[in-house]
């Protein structure tokens, strides 16, 4: 009885994560415009309805210099304007010289940006839309900008495993950045062509400059270029394959921003042509005009879903996982204590073992690989500034990669 009341529990619970995570998908984007339809100064911000390609008022003016920005390190606003350079006061407006990249973070509520002529990672608190900004350290490292715009961030990202990543026009430079308390900015530098790829190269500035960049649940970043080519980037690789060219949309489109909607389809907005809004499939690269009486030209577009196309642990491979292991792996305290809870392997065989933790989303909230030497090894897992209250699931794998064990832990 026993078994079947936790199998029973196993199975609603997913169920339940399931449902919750197509519940809490963005139904809109974030969208970087000018005042006005036609304009091209990327200085405002306004929403997207991805259900009725509905545009938004105006939600930032990034263009007020009077505001004066917060250090994201203090916290504290602020004492005398910025200076730039070249810009002189307008660094001290939001989205000065222009916004072409930024990426929402919705765990912690943020929209993280950089302006497109100043080298420096920024965010919006979107509670109280105040300006951070990250002080002291260049974003991409590349403070002056190339005349041909090469060594600008007009991609980022936020992906599955809560990091930031923002790619340079050229791909010379993929930056990875952390969210939440602390910042970190690393440079993980140059991306790679694939062989396949040929003459079509992802430093091409004839193919790969501009556009925007989404990510998937597979450990991979897609970048759909302002010349309409996508190429999918894996982030431990840095390798960048070319998939192809998007069909359906006019001759004079050119993707500038991107965005996945809750059916898992990617919507294209374009800096130059507003007669309609795009969606598309990512496996066939083949756009479909959405009617919408108030499109917007758009610099780029920014929200938290990620595109599916690794297919998740079904629900009888879950329960088969659990119940293979009844006794052979177990989770201890549960409700998790002190951010921190315990793997211990009872009875399972000695080999080396990944440990994955996921919101019910389905997003991958922290993974530690460990070796277990032999029965009875315990493995702590740390959540410090990583989890929020509510269900998590933690699945291990084997070497191969199989499932070996699956269960719910409750952070109080």
């Amino acid at each position: 009885m026993s078994k079947n009341l936790r199998f029973f529990s196993l199975l609603m619970g997913t169920l339940f994560a399931a449902n919750f995570a197509q519940s809490q998908s963005d139904r809109f984007a974030y969208a970087v415009t000018d005042i006005n339809k036609d304009g091209a100064n990327w200085s405002f911000l306004r929403k997207l309805d991805l259900q009725t390609g509905a545009f938004s008022d105006v939600i930032l003016n990034g263009n007020d210099v009077n505001p004066l920005p917060y250090d994201a390190a203090t916290k504290k606003q602020l004492t005398a304007p910025m200076q730039d350079a070249r810009f002189g006061n307008l660094a001290n407006a939001a989205f000065g010289t222009g916004v072409a990249a930024a990426a929402y973070d919705k765990k912690h509520n943020r929209l993280y940006y950089t302006p497109m002529f100043i080298d420096q990672l920024r965010y919006i608190d979107l509670k109280t839309m105040n300006v951070y900004v990250v002080s002291g350290k260049d974003f991409s490292g590349q403070k002056q900008k190339s005349a041909d715009q090469s060594n600008i961030i007009t991609r980022m990202v936020i992906a599955e495993d809560g990091n930031g990543y923002a790619l340079t026009n050229d791909g010379m430079h993929l930056v990875q950045f952390t969210t939440g308390k602390i910042l970190t900015i690393n440079d993980l530098g140059t991306v790679a062509d694939a062989a396949e790829n040929k003459t079509i190269s992802v430093h091409n500035s004839c193919s790969s400059f501009g556009g925007d960049m989404i990510a998937d649940n597979d450990g991979n970043l897609y970048v759909f270029s302002a010349r309409n080519h996508v190429f999918k980037i894996n982030i431990e690789s840095k390798v960048a394959t070319h998939l192809g060219i998007i069909s359906g949309v006019p001759a004079n489109f050119t993707v500038n921003g991107a965005a996945v909607d809750n059916n898992n389809q990617v919507w294209v907005t374009s800096a130059v042509d507003a007669t309609a809004l795009y969606s598309l499939d990512i496996n066939t690269l083949a756009a479909k005009a959405i009617k919408s009486d108030n499109a917007w030209r758009t610099s780029d577009l920014a929200n938290s879903n990620i595109l599916r196309t690794k297919n998740p642990v079904a629900i009888p491979e879950l329960i088969a996982a659990t119940t293979a292991t009844d006794n052979k792996i177990q989770l201890y305290p549960n409700p998790v204590t002190n951010n921190q809870f315990n793997v211990q392997f009872t009875d399972a065989e000695a080999g080396n073992y990944t440990i994955q933790v996921t919101d019910a989303r389905g997003l991958q909230v922290t993974q530690k690989n460990v070796s277990i030497s032999g029965k009875g090894n315990v493995s702590a897992v740390n959540l410090n500034g990583v989890a929020a209250k509510g269900i998590y699931i933690v699945k291990v794998t084997d070497h191969n990669s199989k499932l070996v064990f699956s269960n719910k832990i409750v952070i109080p």
